[in-house]
């Protein structure tokens, strides 16, 4: 019989299971898929960012969602030593890319799931696959084991980490919530976060494919910024998407979800030209328009723009397509670079958990003893990744807080 059950193969699960096993206990993993992190498969665009390099102090400032409680176990296994399990002891050779995210060197995000497994054989770790956790066997607030689709199973400890409800396709269907409910815990309201979102405009769904590069990006509602950021977007079928708008998502998500504080009143300004203030812009198209003096308004803006989006920003301009540059107006230069400098979409809402690439909320972390991630509710209950409500923007940051908080929950298992 295992000591510690693990109720999840993912990058908590797994990083747990490692951790508890090195602690000297026999551990069994219960997964609900055909195999171990499935989600990891498809993070970093099948890349895996399996974390960030960047200073310790820099990280809690990405954790968007309780950043307070991520000091003990961030530092109880940092960034640092997630690259050097992996490099080192695992032999999964890591690079440190733009942004200080960090990736395997082969670019494969399965040699991140293959280096763990492969250490937790030589562990002898037990993995039962294909699996539902029905419920916990509690008795007197102690964990006794846990009950399957197909059986009892006893044990002294048990780990959840089923992740969170993002990505249902790959097992997180939001059940390990369930089961916290069962032993006592509350959960936090749960939203889609590093998501797309869906426009009210329509004229973006025109620019479906355009990627727009260096650009600015501020989203704000009655005029207080909510968020702003210098990086690349993308337009899509439905809406925008792409870096800015995903990080975006996790500083928006609590807002948009609330039928009390948004009302399709939330603004997407993008600046076309941050390097440019509105009279440099001017200058330059004027110089621009003089290089084009007997061409259309509509075909001369193509050394400033991307094609793709010159039909839109000439409809919006109010200047008469066909209209010669050398009749533009000092006013219409000035609105027209205005315009380019102050790009407004209306944000309609965020696309859902199927293509969230987390979910915020979770575990309430009053619940949860940050130095151990055991309950304070069950005795002999912990915690790890996603079910917990803690998130992070993109970059690496979400995976550490899955190490991190795996990890310590493994270590911390009384011997």
């Amino acid at each position: 019989m295992s000591d510690v059950i693990i109720i999840g193969g993912g990058a908590a699960g797994l990083m747990a299971a490692y951790s508890a096993s090195i602690s000297g206990h026999k551990v069994t993993i219960i997964e609900r898929n055909e195999k171990c992190g499935k989600k990891i498969y498809i993070t970093g665009k099948g890349r895996c960012n399996l974390t960030n390099a960047c200073d310790y102090e820099d990280f809690f400032d990405h954790v968007v969602t309780n950043s307070k409680f991520m000091y003990s176990p961030f530092y109880s296994f940092t960034n640092t030593q997630v690259i050097d399990l992996f490099s080192k002891e695992l032999n999964m050779p890591v690079k440190i890319e733009r942004g200080e995210r960090a990736f395997p060197v082969s670019d494969k995000a399965s040699d991140v799931t293959k280096a763990l497994l492969n250490a937790l054989k030589k562990f002898n770790v037990k993995i039962i696959y294909n699996t539902i956790v029905k419920e916990l066997i509690i008795e007197n607030n102690s964990v006794k084991g846990v009950i399957t689709n197909t059986e009892s199973l006893f044990c002294d400890y048990v780990i959840i980490a089923t992740g969170g409800k993002s990505y249902p396709s790959t097992g997180s269907d939001g059940s390990g919530y369930n089961l916290a409910k069962d032993a006592g815990h509350s959960v936090t309201p749960l939203y889609p976060a590093l998501v797309p979102m869906n426009t009210l405009e329509k004229w973006p769904l025109n620019l479906q494919g355009l990627a727009l590069k260096n650009v600015r990006v501020t989203f704000s509602q009655k005029n207080k910024t909510l968020y702003t950021g210098m990086g690349e977007m993308l337009f899509t079928h439905f809406g925008v998407s792409g870096p800015l708008v995903i990080t975006a998502s996790s500083y928006l998500s609590k807002l948009i979800h609330s039928d009390k504080a948004y009302n399709n009143d939330i603004c997407m300004t993008i600046d076309l030209k941050p390097a440019l203030s509105i009279p440099e812009l001017e200058d330059r198209i004027l110089r621009d328009f003089n290089l084009r003096n007997n061409q259309q308004f509509k075909n001369s803006l193509n050394k400033l723009l991307p094609s793709k989006i010159i039909p839109e920003i000439v409809e919006m301009s109010g200047i008469k397509p066909e209209k010669m540059v050398n009749m533009v107006t000092k006013e219409e230069r000035h609105n027209l670079a205005v315009l380019i400098k102050e790009l407004v979409i209306h944000i309609k809402d965020f696309r859902g958990f199927g293509e969230a690439i987390i979910t915020q909320g979770g575990v309430n972390v009053k619940e949860i003893n940050p130095s151990t991630m055991e309950s304070k509710i069950c005795k002999g209950l912990y915690f790890a990744g996603e079910i917990i409500d803690i998130d992070a923007v993109t970059g690496g940051y979400n995976l550490q807080i899955a190490w991190s908080t795996g990890y310590l929950a493994g270590i911390s298992i009384e011997q």
